[in-house]
């Protein structure tokens, strides 16, 4: 009687400090694992902090080699990811004291919390004509909405509820109190939720339209097929 093959478990992840002895070893292929292991979640932080895609790629790439340069440093006292993180941190803080552009600046380290740090946020409306695409602009939207929150904010809720890190991860890679990612956690959904809400509010009325082309097509058809009742019969 044959048996059906049990499905192959993936491989566990390398530790983090077998494969920073491999980085420290210089080995190309440790680090490129390394890379695509950490890219995809400290690109979002470093994003979060910058608004920009072009600039978050040149500052995720500056943090590697600042990391590949320290790799010795590495000490395992916390997490490859953490480490790697506040890395990240301190280079997009270092180019964005460059850039100088964000109007609001909260300084990670400052653990008070007042309300005259929340901005409001400008309205704008979007529609898309599928599911997926509509999928894509709603991403957007929040994508557009995050930009506009406080860096300290918009940080920690991608950290949070993007990256999935914890409560300590993110306190330790801020070098924050827990409390405070938990206070600017709570506040940047707050502000996104009032921004999302005025943005549907804003577009309720136009749901289900009927302008345009549906409207002129209707208008068109009733007007034939009343040509058609006003037709002698033969």
């Amino acid at each position: 009687m044959s048996r059906t093959p049990s499905p192959q478990r993936a491989p566990a992840p390398e530790d983090d400090r077998t494969l920073m002895d491999g980085v420290v070893r210089r080995d190309p292929a440790a680090f490129e694992r390394l890379m695509r292991t950490h890219n995809s979640r400290l690109f979002r932080v470093a994003r979060a902090i910058l608004r920009s895609d072009s600039d978050a790629e040149d500052a995720l790439q500056d943090a590697y080699l600042d990391a590949f340069r320290h790799a010795a440093s590495f000490r395992a006292d916390s997490s490859l990811a953490t480490w790697l993180t506040r890395i990240v941190i301190n280079q997009s803080l270092m180019r964005r004291r460059r850039q100088n552009s964000d109007p609001v600046v909260v300084r990670f380290g400052d653990g008070s919390e007042t309300s005259a740090e929340i901005p409001t946020m400008a309205d704008r409306t979007s529609e898309a004509p599928s599911a997926t695409a509509f999928r894509q602009e709603v991403r957007r939207l929040l994508e557009r909405r995050l930009d506009e929150l406080p860096v300290a904010f918009r940080t920690v809720f991608v950290m949070r509820d993007v990256n999935e890190m914890s409560v300590g991860e993110t306190a330790a890679a801020l070098e924050i109190p827990p409390s405070t990612v938990r206070t600017r956690l709570f506040r940047a959904r707050a502000l996104l939720r009032e921004a999302l809400a005025r943005d549907i509010d804003s577009v309720t009325l136009d749901v289900f339209g009927f302008a345009g082309t549906r409207c002129d097509r209707t208008v068109a058809g009733v007007l034939a097929r009343l040509a058609e009742l006003d037709r002698p019969a033969d």
